[in-house]
């Protein structure tokens, strides 16, 4: 799983919605359905014989593009070639290939009119930048939705964008976006700055200057530790995200540009003088994704997603192996189980009815880079297309915070975007596995975020019904403690089984889970 220290600015993505809501509510009630005999193949002896060598020190600790992510991706490979599970890719290619580099923190400045800003103080970027202009665009809060639009008039192709935090309100106090009194996505920090920066790219702007006064100590924090560590930050290519300048600003800043930023919000064109002089390295990473698909019977042009990360953070700095064998080599070979009960159904003339697309990330200890890539980039199956997404990300330990029932798990997002998709997963549990769901870390004030930290958001934010399968965070969480000897096996089992069954109920009922919740 993601580390949350820096979240915030690795979600600065795309945003898309590739699924509308709909009013409806379909609902299929959970029927015996002949999945009890296959999930029986799902055993703790396999799962313990797949982790103690995919979390081996062979492996290195999986870091992305280096030699142990590499023996992962092949053993992965190796596995469905194994099950007779097909590549996803034309040819028989497995491998997805996710352009990334290293960005060492930039130095340099930005010249306003004729006062200069070293970065790092009154401004902020990750990335190099160069170039100038004479004019930027302001553009409000930077929002397109349901009518509003603050690009309406606007024309910023090949132009630096301003824009703030936050959304307009009506006269009587309700929000334009919302029409209530509740706030929209677009106040979520977390969700809303990727989308800005996606929809200013889509309109043609060369960059975005960010204005938000309440977060900018944030951004300002990461950039800070950063340079005194000399970190280096991973993302996307050049190659696969194009150019785009993202800065962060502070008030100061943001006045010298327009002094009347926080009371004005209507769109203008403002002349200025803006020259970049930002420069840093960067060094192209290879790395794969791991994508097979088991074709539906009926109905093999829809598709449910099982992901989890193939990735893990590597080797410290003392030379000890972070093994990763909950984090995430559990959701990893939970697949592989659920990937071969679901070849012996489908041997057996058993379904599935729609297509199961095993996904496995490259990345996600970066930033959610490898399923960020598949949504945003290269979805090898249509989005629009994509039924739900179950995403397994650590289920083989116990959280020692938790009081009450070993056979737990946590669920996140289930009733996010689909009440349809969150019932089904209840009876599904309570006919099959009885395990205790638990919802706390589901909570919208959860300080722990941890709905934004795996890969399951890139397709929650295209609107696509998620489920996020953890046991919680431990002691060895991101450490080299985090062996195969430490997870429990029968509980990894049981935590597989169910997931197993709720993937089998999606992808065999008669209709589509429905997408009834939309965040706005």
């Amino acid at each position: 799983m993601k580390n949350i220290v820096f979240a915030i600015v690795g979600l600065a993505m795309a945003c898309n919605s590739s699924q509308k809501p709909v009013v409806e509510t379909t609902q299929d009630s959970v029927q015996e359905t002949g999945s009890v005999s296959f999930a029986e193949t799902i055993t703790e002896t396999e799962l313990k014989e797949h982790l103690y060598t995919y979390a081996s020190d062979e492996f290195e600790g999986r870091e992305t593009g280096k030699p142990g992510q590499k023996k992962a991706v092949e053993y992965l490979k190796a596995e469905y070639t194994k099950l007779g599970i097909p590549a996803a890719k034309d040819n028989g290619i497995y491998f997805q290939d996710v352009p990334l580099e290293v960005t060492q923190l930039p130095t340099g400045s930005v010249i306003l009119n004729t006062l200069e800003y070293p970065i790092g103080e009154h401004i902020l970027t990750f990335n190099a930048a160069d170039g100038s202009c004479t004019e930027i665009v302001y553009a409000g809060y930077g929002i397109e939705e349901d009518g509003y639009s603050d690009y309406e008039g606007l024309d910023v192709t090949g132009k630096m964008v301003l824009v703030k935090s936050g959304e307009p309100k009506k006269m009587d106090g309700t929000y334009k976006i919302s029409g209530t009194q509740e706030k929209s996505i677009w106040s979520n920090l977390s969700e809303s700055l990727g989308k800005r920066m996606k929809l200013a790219s889509e309109k043609g702007a060369k960059g975005i200057l960010y204005y938000d006064a309440a977060n900018y100590s944030r951004f300002k924090s990461q950039f800070r530790y950063m340079k005194n560590n000399n970190n280096e930050k991973m993302g996307l290519s050049s190659k696969a995200n194009q150019k785009f300048n993202k800065f962060f600003i502070d008030t100061d800043f943001a006045k010298a540009v327009f002094p009347e930023i926080e009371s004005e919000s209507t769109s203008r064109t403002i002349p200025i003088q803006l020259e970049f002089k930002v420069s840093g390295q960067n060094e192209m990473v290879n790395s794969e994704n791991v994508v097979a698909i088991l074709k539906g019977s009926e109905k093999p042009d829809e598709y449910i997603i099982i992901s989890s990360h193939l990735d893990h953070i590597g080797v410290t700095p003392d030379g000890d192996v972070n093994n990763g064998a909950d984090d995430d080599g559990s959701g990893t070979v939970a697949m592989l189980e659920i990937a071969e009960a679901f070849k012996k159904a489908s041997d057996a003339g058993k379904g599935p009815k729609r297509s199961i697309v095993f996904l496995h990330v490259t990345g996600e200890e970066k930033g959610l880079l490898g399923s960020l890539y598949y949504t945003d980039f290269e979805p090898i199956f249509p989005l629009n297309q994509t039924v739900a997404n179950l995403n397994i990300d650590m289920i083989g330990r116990i959280d020692p915070k938790r009081e009450g029932d070993r056979n737990y798990v946590y669920l996140i997002g289930s009733d996010k975007l689909s009440t349809d998709l969150h019932q089904l997963s209840e009876e599904v549990n309570k006919k099959y596995t009885n395990l205790e769901l638990d919802y706390t870390y589901n909570d919208e004030n959860d300080p722990n975020r941890f709905y934004y930290r795996s890969d399951h958001y890139n397709f929650a934010k295209n609107n696509i019904p998620i489920i996020f399968y953890f046991n919680g965070t431990h002691n060895d969480y991101h450490r080299p403690g985090d062996t195969p000897d430490k997870i429990n096996y029968d509980l990894l089992m049981n935590r597989t089984k169910l997931i197993f069954h709720t993937a089998w109920e999606v992808a065999n009922r008669d209709q589509k889970v429905v997408v009834d919740k939309v965040s706005k």
